[in-house]
């Protein structure tokens, strides 16, 4: 068993992002910058934010944190986005989801310019991505794991892959990615999800499985073949039961049943989390570079 290590891996994606950084800071005249707008108290939103705000700040990049109160109106937010959208300082923007319930996840999303989308969400980039257009933004987690095959070369042409998870987040656009016409792509691919039947017997005909459906400790040693490569996208919380007060994470994969039947395997914290957060990266500092021909005329 070989565990993929997206921390590692991500701290290595970041030391190239800071140097092409510095490499071109003196052309652009000024450095690449996220925003990223967060609404409302949601704890774990605030955790996110914080952990992407301090990704820019280890590779140069600059972060523009926008706090909005729970209360905001839907059309105020949409006017937040606007103005981001005209800041030709401002190379990508990012809403921490979840949202409150009067806000329209939906219309947030198209209101972000496809040019600025860098979570990948935008109907625009997601054609793109559909009909294999490297010109769009590809969403942050399917592109990580992705990434994490190429730098550790898991083969996936001709490999069954099973994709566990139906969200436009993960599920679905991890499936497209992985069927497309690319190197670490061309595996046939099956989508399971709440209605599933026989889940068990797909499980163990993968050669790989990619688990998104938010359930700690979900696929049992009992679903994997052996030699299997697991990709865990889960994090969820859960009482630490050798601690009277406490909570740790735990994936969607029971890892320590799984783990001696893999090949290779992501564990939880510091597997698939990092490596979302370095594609952000990389694809703000894309769009950032997509700017240069402008900026120099």
């Amino acid at each position: 068993m070989h565990l993929l290590e997206g921390k590692k891996i991500s701290e290595t994606i970041q030391m190239k992002i800071a140097s092409q950084i510095t490499e071109q800071v003196a052309h652009f005249k000024r450095k690449p910058c996220l925003a990223v707008i967060l609404v409302g108290s949601h704890g774990p939103s605030h955790i996110y934010v914080n952990h992407k705000i301090g990704a820019c700040q280890k590779v140069g990049m600059i972060s523009l944190k926008k706090e909005l109160p729970e209360t905001i109106s839907e059309e105020s937010l949409l006017h937040e986005i606007f103005l981001l959208n005209q800041d030709p300082a401002v190379d990508g923007i990012l809403v921490q989801l979840p949202l409150p319930s009067h806000i329209d996840p939906l219309k947030v999303t198209y209101a972000i310019s496809a040019e600025k989308d860098v979570d990948g969400f935008h109907p625009i980039n997601l054609g793109k991505m559909f009909i294999n257009d490297p010109t769009g933004f590809l969403p942050c987690t399917p592109l990580g794991i992705r990434t994490l095959f190429e730098y550790y070369e898991i083969k996936t042409q001709g490999k069954n892959l099973l994709v566990i998870g139906r969200s436009n987040i993960v599920g679905k656009p991890a499936a497209t990615l992985f069927m497309q016409n690319h190197p670490f792509g061309n595996a046939t691919v099956t989508v399971a999800h709440s209605h599933t039947k026989n889940l068990k017997t797909l499980c163990l005909s993968a050669d790989i499985l990619i688990v998104a459906i938010g359930q700690p400790n979900f696929l049992k040693a009992e679903m994997v073949k052996e030699g299997a490569v697991v990709i865990d996208v889960g994090t969820n919380q859960i009482k630490d039961l050798e601690k009277k007060s406490g909570k740790r994470l735990v994936g969607d994969v029971d890892f320590k049943e799984v783990q001696s039947k893999c090949s290779f395997i992501t564990p939880v914290p510091g597997g698939v989390g990092p490596m979302t957060i370095a594609m952000l990266l990389q694809n703000t500092l894309t769009s950032y570079q997509r700017k240069r021909p402008q900026e120099k005329s």
